[in-house]
């Protein structure tokens, strides 16, 4: 089984049982994994819904902090093509 994942990068890891996910992802999937299907229907409803809108506002979030920086960075890496640009000649 080892030699077969050899290829992929996780899978070693994955074998060997170390976590794959550190901090609140690794939470949010082991207990979302775990209340599918524990409670009836109209229950299970509501909890994907309360998911949903919890992806939802950290991805909402993810594209704000993007939409703040991204233009900062694209202006130091310029900042800085142009320093080595001029050290070089």
């Amino acid at each position: 089984m080892r030699t077969l994942a050899k290829k992929f990068r996780y899978m070693g890891d994955m074998i060997d049982g170390k976590p794959l996910l550190n901090g609140d992802d690794e939470e949010f999937i082991k207990s979302y994994v775990q209340n599918l299907g524990v409670t009836d229907a109209y229950s299970q409803i509501d909890y994907l819904s309360e998911r949903k809108s919890y992806i939802k506002k950290h991805k909402d979030e993810g594209f704000a902090d993007y939409k703040k920086y991204s233009s900062l960075y694209v202006k130091i890496f310029l900042m800085l093509g142009i320093l080595i640009a001029v050290l070089l000649v």
